[in-house]
């Protein structure tokens, strides 16, 4: 026993010394590759140690890189059979702190061990990720909240009484980074790059008062702006720090109403745009029994949502105090215009950043769910439903369907203080057979209704005459964004021509991202001209003596302008991509 026991140590101090010491690149060529093989002799450092770690992971566990075989003893060719490959890269640098992975097998007596503890010294340009993971989009999120995701999608009726501790201060920082650079101060005049500028010493102090409960919320500040309808929006523009903390706490409460909402509302929701809604929207009416269609919109939805619905519909899932005291605080905290500030009542700021889903999940309660339940419990036919924020479509298979859901819709709106706006809802006839129907009723051509941005109307392929629906980008949301464009285009009429082209590139390449949708390249070749005629003519005007011809200004215009082209897929093909039959 002995023997054997001097022998295991002589064993392992023969590896402690082969370990401290670099292999030479003979002893690599020699024992590693005994024929000709090339060997490409690595640079050491730090650099080296965590490119090989990070581009092959060839060891299981946490082990150190195996010493290079000195002899034909324990650690000899036993290893070489094994370890071609990393022995050759064993002369690289340690880095520092030792983990033992492998219990010992008698480590708890006073007796020599019998086996020696693998160790590894832990990356330098690595460190251990234990609190948050990596999404595709390069988010931070932390295992803390992916356990909150699967206990929410685990009980629906859960209750979640202590959240407050995910608001930790990265998730802070990534709120702040996540923030526009160049958005409108608040009350407070503190804009992002004033704010960045001591952003560790600020982060740190509002983590501390928010967990402290001396967070006080700022009032917004009350700013206009102008509608497609020639109206005036009221926007309420939060103080930087309440869109930090409202950003954070509105990314933990993201992972708890994900798994609550429904298939149907898209508005506002991480991972969804407008483009799903209209996909979605234009699937159901082609593949379902639908032959009418509910347009409507909530009236003044953001500034008549009541306060007290509000918290009763979040204390559904969420009881933590500290959580439900920052959304009173929110929500009280006032509006202030003109240097005057007034108390609201109900309502919330349309431009806040907590706003959204707070919106959402009022309309969850007060419409989503009922919607559900509706169309399960009382509908005789098929009934299609598609919601972005506060503007929503239906399709319905039968009429008698359609004029009850729309009266007792209206009546659920008023129990919770909200009303349907009387010109934009309508109850029209749409769909597959709507164009033979009203010919033989006498009425014409089938009506036609808006959502997001695109005008909707029946129509029939080219070639077989089949059934379709054509979207166009509507006229008025046109008109404005060229009368804006032309607004822009004076102030910059003095500008150089090639900063100008640039800019309108970019303009043009924003609304082509939009609105170059399947079937309207007639609308987008129509923007185009358009826009390059307000062009021409504001640049006619920099001068009283020389004219502008348009015989040598269309040539470059083309030339500086990207032509229209479709960009999104058909419908259905990105539909059923996403939800796959």
């Amino acid at each position: 026993m002995k023997r054997r026991q001097k022998k295991t140590q002589t064993g392992l101090l023969n590896c402690e010394n082969q370990l401290s010491r670099a292999p030479t690149l003979l002893e690599l060529s020699g024992r590693q590759h005994r024929g000709k093989r090339h060997v490409r002799e690595f640079p050491s450092g730090s650099a080296r140690s965590e490119n090989l770690s990070m581009r092959r992971n060839l060891w299981s566990g946490n082990q150190e890189v195996p010493p290079t075989p000195g002899g034909d003893g324990p650690t000899g060719r036993a290893d070489e059979a094994t370890n071609r490959d990393t022995a050759m890269h064993a002369g690289g640098k340690s880095d520092n702190r030792v983990v033992p992975t492998k219990r010992l097998n008698n480590g708890g007596s006073s007796e020599p061990l019998a086996e020696a503890v693998e160790e590894r010294r832990l990356t330098e340009g690595n460190a251990q990720q234990t609190t948050t993971l990596r999404t595709q989009s390069r988010i931070g999120v932390s295992l803390g909240l992916l356990r909150v995701r699967e206990a929410a999608r685990r009980d629906k009726c859960a209750r979640f009484t202590n959240l407050l501790h995910h608001v930790t201060l990265d998730l802070l920082r990534q709120s702040f980074c996540a923030l526009k650079r160049e958005a409108a101060p608040g009350v407070d005049g503190v804009t992002w790059r004033k704010y960045e500028a001591n952003l560790e010493l600020q982060l740190r102090d509002l983590h501390d008062r928010v967990h402290r409960g001396a967070y006080r919320a700022q009032p917004s500040r009350r700013t206009y702006i102008p509608k497609a309808d020639g109206k005036q929006r009221p926007l309420g523009i939060a103080a930087l720090e309440d869109k930090i903390v409202q950003h954070a706490v509105a990314t933990v409460l993201n992972h708890i109403y994900e798994e609550d909402f429904l298939g149907f509302s898209y508005g506002f929701r991480p991972g969804r745009h407008q483009h799903h809604a209209l996909d979605a929207l234009w699937v159901g009416v082609m593949d379902r029994k639908v032959r009418w269609v509910l347009d409507a919109d909530i009236r003044g939805f953001f500034d008549t949502i009541d306060h007290e619905w509000m918290l009763k519909f979040v204390e559904h899932r969420i009881v933590d105090p500290r959580i439900l005291r920052l959304i009173r605080k929110w929500l009280k905290a006032g509006v202030s215009e003109d240097g005057r500030w007034t108390e609201t009542t109900v309502g919330i700021p349309q431009g806040a950043v907590i706003s959204p889903l707070l919106a959402n999940v009022y309309l969850h309660y007060v419409f989503d769910l009922w919607v559900n339940l509706w169309r399960r419990k009382y509908a005789t036919g098929d009934i299609i439903v598609v919601r972005y924020a506060d503007d929503f479509v239906l399709g319905f298979q039968y009429h008698k369907d359609a004029e009850r859901f729309l009266a007792e819709l209206r009546e659920r709106m008023a129990n919770f203080g909200l009303a349907l706006h009387p010109d934009k809802t309508r109850l029209i006839q749409f769909g597959r057979f709507a164009a033979s129907n009203r010919r033989q009723q006498g009425k014409g051509k089938p009506e036609t209704f808006n959502f997001l941005g695109f005008t909707h109307l029946c129509s029939e392929t080219r070639r077989t005459k089949e059934f379709t629906i054509l979207r166009y980008t509507m006229s008025k949301r046109m008109k404005a964004t060229l009368k804006a464009i032309r607004a822009s285009l004076v102030r910059r009429r003095h500008d150089p021509l090639g900063q100008t082209a640039l800019w309108l590139a970019s303009v043009l390449r924003g609304y082509y991202q939009y609105h170059a949708v399947p079937g309207n390249y007639g609308r987008l070749r129509m923007f185009w001209q358009l826009l390059k005629r307000i062009w021409f003519r504001t640049l006619s005007r920099r001068s009283q003596r020389a004219r502008l011809q348009w015989e040598h200004f269309g040539p470059l215009a083309d030339q500086w302008l990207p032509p229209p082209r479709i960009l999104h897929p058909y419908p259905n093909v990105r539909f059923y991509a996403i939800h796959p039959k």
